[in-house]
C-alpha cells in the first residue's frame, strides 16, 4: 500500500459530518462517575466539527435510585449510562421505555466495531445499550519482580503454583494479594466467578438451575471454590496480609506499587486507576517497574477472559435535539474514539483491538474458545450474588466448600 493511501476500510472509519456544522444546541450526559476526563476530550474532539454545541458530562448521586425520575423530569439527559442487569428489572422499565433502538440502520451507528459478545439484543431484537468500556477479572503482575527472580509469568494451575512456591522460597510472603475485607468485589470472587461461569457456559442445564437458584446448582460452584481454598491452603494468597488492604481500589494499586508483590488479584476496574496512582505512589516513582494485567491460570488450559459491558450509553428518545444527540453517538462509536476513551480511562476497550494500552495484551492473547460473555450467556445477577458470598465465605474459612455448595440459594 502506498504511503498516505487509506484502505477501503479505514476511510470508512472516518466520522464525516452529516449536519448543519454550524448548529446549535446543548447535549448533557449523565452518569455515575465523579469527574469523566475522557468523555469531555470526546466533547473537545467533536466540537473541532461542531463548535456551536455545548456538551456536558453531569453526575447524578445515587445514581440507580435517582435516574428514572431524572429521565421523566425537564431536564432530563440526552445520553446516560446504563447497564445489562436494567433489562427485565421492574424497577427500570420506565427508564427503558426512554431507550432508543440504536441498531435502526437510520441512525448509521458502526456497531460492528464493538465485540459482538458485549451488545445484548431485547426480546425485540433492538439494542438499547451500546458498551463504551467492558470489564474483566485478572490481576496485576509486576513483570519486572518476575525477571529479577528468573521467574516466567505462569499460564496455566500448576506453573501457578510452582511460580508461587518459587516466590515463597524467595521470601515473598504473599506471591498473590487482592482486597479481602469484604465479599464486595473481593479477590475470592475474581478467582472464583471466572470459573463458576466457565463451568456453566458448558452446560445449559446447569446454567437454567444456577439462574432459578436452585440448591442443585451448587455442586457446579465446586471447581471454583476449590480454586479459591487452594490458593489460601497453598500458600499463594496470605488473608491476614490482604486483610490490611483498607479498599479494593486506590489502597490496592498503592499496596501493589510497593513493588514486592509479584500478583494482585483485581478486576479491570481497579486497573483503570493505576496510571493516575503512579505519582502518588512514592515507591513506584523511586522504583517504577513494568506491569500488566492477565487472566489468572484458573486450570492447565489457561485463563479466561470473561468479557463483559462495564458502562454502556443509551440515548433518550424523548430528548430534545435528537438528531445532534445521534450524530455525537456516530461520532463516538467508532474504534479510534471508542480506544482513545477508554485509553485515556485505561479501562478495557468494547472495540476488538485489545493492543491499544499494553497493559490489557495479554487478554488480547486469550483464545476464543476461552473468552466468555457472561450476558450473552445469561448468566443473572443474582446468580453472581450467590458465588461472589460463597467464594468469600470459604476464603476467609467461615464454611468449607461443602457447606457452601449446599448453601447455593440461600446467600445474601
Amino acid at each position: 500500500m502506498a504511503c498516505g493511501v487509506k484502505t477501503q476500510e479505514e476511510s470508512e472509519s472516518v466520522f464525516e459530518p452529516s449536519l448543519d456544522t454550524s448548529a446549535s444546541c446543548d447535549i448533557t450526559v449523565a452518569g455515575s462517575y465523579d469527574n469523566f476526563e475522557a468523555l469531555e476530550a470526546e466533547f473537545d474532539r467533536f466540537n473541532a466539527m461542531y463548535p456551536n454545541v455545548k456538551l456536558k458530562y453531569v453526575k447524578l448521586d445515587d445514581y440507580n435510585n435517582t435516574l428514572g425520575t431524572v429521565i421523566e423530569g425537564n431536564d432530563s439527559p440526552n445520553i446516560f449510562f446504563s447497564y445489562t442487569w436494567m433489562s427485565g428489572n421492574e424497577k427500570y422499565s420506565q427508564v427503558l421505555s426512554h431507550m432508543e433502538d440504536l441498531s435502526d440502520s437510520e441512525l448509521g451507528l458502526k456497531l460492528d466495531c464493538i465485540r459482538p459478545g458485549l451488545i445484548n439484543s431485547d426480546e425485540d431484537g433492538s439494542i438499547l445499550m451500546v458498551p463504551v468500556f467492558s470489564r474483566t477479572y485478572g490481576m496485576l503482575v509486576n513483570n519486572d519482580l518476575f525477571e529479577k527472580e528468573g521467574l516466567s509469568v505462569p499460564t496455566t494451575w500448576s506453573e501457578l503454583m510452582d511460580v508461587c512456591e518459587a516466590f515463597r522460597t524467595k521470601g515473598y510472603a504473599s506471591p498473590m494479594m487482592g482486597y479481602s475485607l469484604d465479599s464486595s468485589a473481593c479477590l475470592m470472587n475474581a478467582v472464583a466467578y471466572p470459573m463458576f461461569v466457565a463451568t456453566l457456559s458448558e452446560n445449559s442445564d446447569a446454567l437454567a438451575l444456577a439462574n432459578e437458584l436452585d440448591p442443585a446448582a451448587g455442586e457446579y460452584m465446586r471447581p471454583a471454590l476449590e480454586a479459591v481454598e487452594n490458593l489460601i491452603a497453598n500458600g499463594c494468597v496470605d488473608i491476614n496480609e490482604c486483610d490490611k488492604i483498607e479498599d479494593n481500589y486506590t489502597e490496592v494499586i498503592l499496596r501493589f506499587f510497593e513493588g514486592d508483590v509479584p500478583m494482585m488479584i483485581c478486576t479491570a476496574d481497579t486497573v483503570s486507576g493505576t496510571r493516575k496512582r503512579e505519582s502518588q505512589s512514592e515507591a513506584f516513582t523511586n522504583s517504577p517497574f513494568t506491569y500488566t494485567f492477565a487472566p489468572i491460570p484458573l486450570t492447565d488450559e489457561g485463563g479466561y477472559f470473561i468479557d463483559s459491558p462495564s458502562i454502556e450509553f443509551s440515548v433518550n428518545k424523548d430528548c430534545d435535539d435528537l438528531d445532534m444527540t445521534n450524530e455525537f453517538m456516530r461520532f463516538l462509536v467508532t474504534n479510534d474514539e471508542l480506544n482513545e476513551m477508554a485509553s485515556v480511562k485505561r479501562l478495557v476497550t468494547s472495540t476488538s483491538n485489545m493492543s491499544f494500552d499494553s497493559v490489557y495484551a495479554p487478554f488480547g492473547e486469550v483464545e476464543s474458545d476461552r473468552v466468555i460473555s457472561p450476558e450473552v450467556l445469561g448468566i443473572t445477577d443474582p446468580l453472581t450474588v450467590q458465588i461472589r458470598i460463597a467464594a468469600y465465605k470459604v476464603g476467609i474459612g467461615e464454611v468449607t466448600v461443602d457447606e457452601a455448595v449446599g448453601m447455593y440459594g440461600s446467600f445474601e
